[in-house]
């Protein structure tokens, strides 16, 4: 996994403990919303990461096949 990726993972898990854990309904609310919003960033540099990958492999396919 993408060390971007793993570092907003790393977040969301920690605010989903946040929210497991308090018994305040304001910083539950927030913990959550902060959560949703880390796992978000995650998946979209995952697909970044691959749309990345499958970029330069057909670069380089092309570079191939002109030479």
């Amino acid at each position: 996994m993408q060390k971007e990726a793993k570092f907003f993972l790393e977040r969301a898990e920690a605010d989903a403990a946040l929210a497991a854990s308090t018994s305040l309904d304001n910083v539950r609310t927030r913990a959550l919303r902060s959560e949703k919003a880390w796992r978000a960033m995650a998946d979209r540099a995952e697909r970044t990461a691959i749309e990345r990958k499958t970029r330069e492999a057909e670069a380089e396919e092309r570079r191939i096949a002109a030479a």
